[in-house]
């Protein structure tokens, strides 16, 4: 009787083991979907575009297998984009660590009102890009610019500078100084966890200025230079909105980046098949650039 009523408990116990944990992995499942309906799809979805000629309204779509990717190839535009992209998201990141890093260095110390200074240097970083994009556009506009103004005031003549390819990517590249606090906040957060008793003992040895910087502070930043480069070179490649409404690509193709040469060709030249292929190949070199970045950095002992 006893061997009987054994056999269930044991069972149940049984049962038991097997769910346990189920209801803790049920709250993966909103993130889960999210990333299945958001990500995955559309890059999947993406991909079966790229294979086809379709002009992004009609129903009908018509196979054409690798033939958008090899108009990549022989696409001057596309290359001329391509390197525009690297010139942004290089350019940005350079810029940002530098100014990020000294502000974090110069607003770690104990001086007065360094709090204010902070907060004042990460607010553009919370205003949408396309509004510095046209705070931008008023400084550098031909006709009314603020900066045309103050030359003519000067005597000086005005300046055309959407019209020079060259100064128009560096007015672009320039306006990734919206983020800089960005970078300032992940390298406080760095240096405000270093471990102070290897600064003391540092200071105590005589170690002090470029020494202890590069020897002390700037290991110890490793993880923080890490996490900001890989995110100010990822932002810097998919940039879109400045280059809409600062320049809309021009003069002609020349400031154009890969996001904003996709959206002329989705919209304006209804090729969605080949907007897709580009934003397939631009998927795939973030991932690849994103990816040895992190491997170099961990190599060198900077991750």
């Amino acid at each position: 009787m006893s061997g009987k009523n054994a056999e269930p408990a044991v069972a149940t116990k049984s049962w038991r083991d097997r769910f346990k944990g189920a209801s803790v992995n049920l709250f993966y499942a909103p993130a889960l979907i999210m990333l299945v309906l958001f990500s995955l799809y559309p890059l999947i979805s993406g991909i079966g575009i790229s294979l086809t000629s379709w002009d992004g309204f009609n129903p009908e779509k018509i196979f054409v297998g690798l033939s958008n990717y090899v108009t990549m190839l022989r696409d001057a535009n596309f290359r001329m984009t391509l390197i525009n992209t690297f010139i942004y998201g290089i350019g940005s990141t350079i810029i940002q660590q530098v100014l990020g890093l000294g502000l974090a260095l110069l607003l770690n110390s104990k001086i007065k009102g360094r709090n204010l200074m902070r907060a004042i240097i990460y607010l553009p970083a919370l205003v949408s890009a396309v509004i510095m994009g046209t705070m931008y556009y008023f400084i550098f506009q031909y006709d009314t610019g603020a900066l045309n103004t103050i030359l003519s005031a000067l005597g000086l003549e005005k300046v055309v500078w959407f019209q020079n390819a060259t100064t128009a990517l560096i007015i672009l590249v320039m306006n990734s100084v919206q983020f800089v606090g960005t970078s300032m906040i992940i390298y406080l957060a760095g240096l405000q966890g270093l471990d102070q008793s290897v600064v003391e003992a540092a200071s105590l040895d005589g170690a002090s200025g470029w020494k202890m910087f590069w020897n002390i502070t700037l290991p110890g930043l490793a993880p923080s230079f890490t996490t900001s480069v890989v995110l100010n070179l990822i932002g810097g490649l998919k940039l879109f909105d400045v280059i809409k409404v600062l320049t809309g690509g021009g003069p002609g193709y020349s400031t154009n980046s890969v996001s904003s040469y996709i959206s002329i060709q989705y919209f304006d030249n209804q090729n969605a098949g080949y907007a897709a292929a580009m934003g397939v190949v631009l998927f795939i070199i973030i991932a690849v650039v994103t990816t040895v970045m992190n491997k170099g950095l961990d190599k060198l002992g900077w991750n």
